[in-house]
């Protein structure tokens, strides 16, 4: 897969991709991950890719000259995904889809974001990572690059992984784990997790998917349109395992 990024410091998501899952699978070709440097293809002196908002207002706006330059010089993957606040949120479906792609690109704004034009003649979406604004886009494109790339096939060291963890198969949030010690300061692992029972502990981490899901997530649970009958008998008699609290501003 080719993943090309289009940014002003580059180093940010170079550096975060040559490490752990993602490091390796550059190393072994699965992935192609290439960074752009948009400052490359300014013209003057000062590399300037920014300038004032026609009409006023505050902060600065990304030129489209050198954005422009910069993706017709490289002839990137399509799609060109631009990442904003004003776009569609990302999440576990659109990482599948693009998993399942030969690549795409990503361009990161910076400043107030980028001129319009860019978004009407160059890219072809606007993702969000959620309701929040960051002074760039390249923390985003790193979030974006890592829950797509651990997608792809081989890059991961357990290709069950994506389909039991949260958001996978069952579309629910997955359930609590432990490993060893069986007892830690007084806090004991579940006794059925240790039965050696492998139906019963399926069941039982459904049954705790399903209760964790419903207590801090209920929209997945209606997006599938609420609980089916094997699943309301499947909780009865079932007691949830304790979480933090849900952070509540």
């Amino acid at each position: 897969m080719r993943i090309d990024v289009f940014t002003i410091f580059p180093a940010i998501v170079d550096g975060f991709s040559d490490h752990s899952l993602l490091g390796r699978a550059r190393e072994t070709g699965l992935v192609d991950l290439r960074c752009h440097d948009i400052r490359d293809h300014t013209t003057d002196v000062h590399r300037t890719v920014d300038d004032a908002p026609f009409g006023g207002g505050a902060g600065m706006l990304m030129r489209p000259e050198p954005i422009f330059a910069a993706v017709e010089a490289a002839a990137p993957p399509r799609p060109l995904i631009l990442l904003g606040p004003g776009g569609r949120r990302f999440d576990q479906s659109m990482a599948r889809a693009l998993a399942e792609s030969d690549g795409f690109s990503l361009l990161c704004g910076r400043y107030e974001g980028v001129d319009h034009r860019v978004r009407e003649h160059l890219v072809d979406h606007e993702v969000s990572i959620g309701d929040v604004v960051l002074a760039g886009g390249e923390i985003a494109a790193c979030l974006v690059i890592e829950a797509v790339t651990r997608l792809v096939p081989g890059v991961m060291g357990n290709d069950d992984s994506p389909v039991t963890e949260s958001f996978g198969a069952t579309a629910l949030l997955e359930e609590p784990q432990w490993t060893r010690p069986a007892e830690y300061r007084g806090w004991e692992v579940p006794e059925v997790l240790r039965s050696g029972d492998h139906a019963r502990i399926a069941r039982w981490r459904m049954a705790q998917a399903l209760l964790r899901t419903l207590e801090v997530r209920p929209d997945l649970i209606e997006a599938r349109g609420g609980l089916t009958e094997q699943e309301r008998t499947l909780l009865e008699g079932v007691a949830p395992v304790s979480y933090p609290f849900p952070f509540a501003p």
